[in-house]
């Protein structure tokens, strides 16, 4: 028998992002989720490393390139359509969840309780954190977003940008990796790969 998920899974990267918007360059679900990933693995890696936390890095970097999967099947709803109110927030979330359980159900059995466990949330103290870091990396990445496209003189993003900049400033009162990525690694970005590389 043969299984859909690696094939399913492999069309985040037709998934576009921020529709709504005119984007100087495309940016696809395949795309954010590395670069979430790599966010969630540092963040977990500066909690663990700064702050004494013990968060597992590499399951946070999974939850990273899972996190928008649900969206091969759903499409990516607009975050002012998605947040608009209370109902189409949670209806989405329904949505999200049906989608999520129809992936895991390409898997075979055997296999499928492993990937379960990057969808479902453990309620220990260490993976409701270490989740919020999941989800500030996903902040993170479309602030990311934002200041390449400002970079590149495409103004259609400057909102969006300084509404996501106070979102992190308010995450970062109470998660301290986020301001110390903002800290660290933000100002470097936009830079030209001769001012990355010191040529």
């Amino acid at each position: 028998m043969s299984y859909n998920f690696f094939a399913t899974i492999s069309r985040m990267k037709y998934i576009e992002r921020w529709a709504l918007m005119r984007n100087s360059r495309a940016e696809n679900l395949s795309e954010h989720s590395l670069e979430v990933a790599m966010i969630s693995h540092a963040l977990c890696v500066i909690g663990n490393v700064r702050y004494g936390k013990n968060l597992n890095s590499d399951k946070a970097a999974l939850i990273g390139l899972y996190h928008d999967s649900s969206e091969i099947i759903t499409g990516d709803m607009p975050t002012p359509v998605k947040y608009y109110n209370e109902d189409i927030k949670d209806a989405y979330k329904e949505v999200e969840a049906i989608a999520e359980k129809k992936l895991l159900n390409e898997l075979p059995n055997d296999l499928r309780p492993e990937f379960e466990k990057l969808y479902r949330v453990e309620r220990t103290e260490e993976e409701l954190y270490m989740r919020r870091l999941v989800k500030a990396a996903d902040k993170l990445s479309a602030y990311i977003k934002c200041i390449e496209e400002d970079n590149s003189g495409n103004k259609e993003f400057r909102s969006a940008k300084t509404s996501i900049e106070k979102k992190l400033a308010k995450m970062s009162e109470e998660l301290p990796e986020v301001g110390d990525f903002m800290k660290d690694f933000i100002p470097s970005y936009g830079k030209t790969l001769d001012e990355l590389t010191g040529r």
